[in-house]
């Protein structure tokens, strides 16, 4: 079972027989993952949005830097708990009350798989001649495959994709350098609050979004990894990885104007070369988007997966109850990709601050939970057992969540609704930081109360074979 290429796991948890690898394969895979156009469209959407080059950079390294360490707290529960990640979040909302939070994970990863088509689409569809749509459709359909087959070849292709998409960035890198005056480009050090925090937003959105599903891809290493070893080596990954793609957008939105807005993959590809070394930008574009959307796809069949079972008792999925979730997540996105390829950049912006809003409040509280109320100690088999000690319905933790939502509306700034305190503040968007302190403060005050239902250590399930 060990050595088998193809996963049989979902949402059972995984028997330390069946644990492999060391915390350093986190780096490699969110490198691999963030070293991509759509985070390099995000860095470009600050500038692009009235940022200058120079605190729009700064901005987006302070984002990346604080969604990323929330993100790798989630990260170090997979070794722990051998669990996907919203599994775990049946200990603070109730079996039947994650689905609340999941509802919108879901939306999330159709929401990013269909963000991730539309740009990947256009360059499998340059590779192959047959145009944007018929490069969306094969895209999704390799994406789905990859998915199907599972944790081992998605870290394989993290590792590759980390490598290769590096050395490209470097050549790109290059490439711009040789064409713009850095200094230039950098000298304009107006600094606009509503700008630089639009920056951060950005970022900690990007970063933060990943939070659902991180443990999804550590809970199969040993349990005996340490919890700071996949801390840092998770920030590291996915810090780095996204700073430098989205450093680069700044750069490219700043120099390259409407040319950059035309087209964002046919402009980064013609500024690396024509012939061969063209075709194998838009490779490296492909195989970029392929990585971070074979995330999508799986973390958005297990977090399905996740909610239904929760209604229906079932702890294990079988090969075709896998194919079919994931094929239903291939079919949306590639449907909501479609849809949406001729308004992407502003949609895209929108999407992120949006999801922030929903994701933080979450975030808050499952960390909350995990690091200071049951510190670390759960009953696994009750994760599956409305009638146990976590109970069907967590009121008081969807009650916080409901809450970290609402006090988030006045400070949000997006193009369909802005918030009534965002003037006062000159326009700033602090909703994330709202949504992050608000419910992470309610939740503590509230859960601390009752801890009845806390084993004194944590209840592993007798090691049973997958479906």
């Amino acid at each position: 079972m060990a050595d088998s290429l193809v996963e049989r796991r979902s949402i059972d948890v995984v028997p330390d027989s069946e644990r492999h690898g060391t915390a350093f394969s986190q780096f490699t895979l969110w490198l691999g993952a963030n070293l991509q156009i759509t985070a390099v469209v995000t860095g470009a959407l600050a500038v692009v949005f009235g940022g200058g080059a120079l605190w729009s950079v700064v901005g987006l390294l302070v984002g990346n830097v604080l969604g990323g360490a929330v993100m790798a707290l989630h990260s170090a529960q997979g070794p722990k708990l051998g669990l996907p990640q919203m599994i775990q979040s049946r200990a603070q909302f109730g079996v039947k009350g994650a689905v609340v939070p999941l509802l919108l994970v879901i939306v999330m990863y159709v929401g990013f798989f269909a963000s991730g088509s539309v740009l990947a689409g256009q360059a499998v569809g340059e590779l192959t001649r047959l145009g944007d749509t018929a490069g969306i459709v094969i895209f999704a359909a390799v994406t789905a495959v990859m998915a199907a087959i599972g944790y081992r070849v998605i870290h394989a292709l993290g590792r590759v994709a980390s490598v290769v998409c590096a050395l490209a960035f470097v050549y790109l890198g290059v490439r711009l350098l040789d064409r713009i005056d850095l200094g230039e480009v950098l000298a304009h050090h107006s600094f606009s609050l509503p700008m630089f925090l639009l920056a951060v937003s950005l970022s900690a959105s990007w970063q933060l979004a990943f939070g659902p599903y991180v443990a999804d891809y550590s809970r199969y290493l040993p349990r005996t990894t340490s919890g700071r070893a996949t801390f840092w080596w998770t920030l590291g990954g996915s810090a780095l990885g996204s700073q430098w793609s989205m450093t680069f957008g700044v750069l490219v939105a700043a120099t390259a104007g409407d040319a950059f807005l035309a087209g964002q993959v046919s402009y980064v590809v013609a500024l690396g070369g024509t012939g061969l070394v063209a075709s194998f930008l838009y490779f490296v574009i492909a195989l970029g988007k392929l990585t971070i959307n074979v995330l999508n796809t799986y973390g958005g069949f297990m977090s399905m997966v996740t909610g239904i079972s929760g209604f229906r008792g079932q702890r294990v999925l079988s090969p075709r109850g896998r194919a079919a979730y994931i094929a239903a997540i291939m079919v949306a996105g590639t449907a909501v990709a479609l849809l949406g390829k001729d308004t992407f950049l502003t949609s895209f912006k929108d999407f992120l601050l949006f999801l922030l809003t929903f994701f933080t409040p979450w975030s808050a509280i499952n960390l909350v939970d995990y690091y200071l109320i049951s510190r670390e100690r759960y009953d696994i088999l009750a994760l599956s057992d409305p009638n146990g000690r976590y109970g069907a319905w967590r009121w008081d933790a969807l009650a916080v969540y409901a809450v970290g939502i609402v006090v988030q509306l006045p400070f949000l700034v997006t193009h369909f609704y802005t918030g009534p305190l965002v003037a006062p503040l000159g326009g700033a968007d602090i909703s994330w930081v709202v949504g992050l302190a608000v419910p992470a403060l309610l939740y503590w005050l509230l859960a601390r109360r009752d801890t009845s239902h806390i084993p004194d250590r944590t209840l592993l399930p007798p090691p049973r074979h997958p479906a």
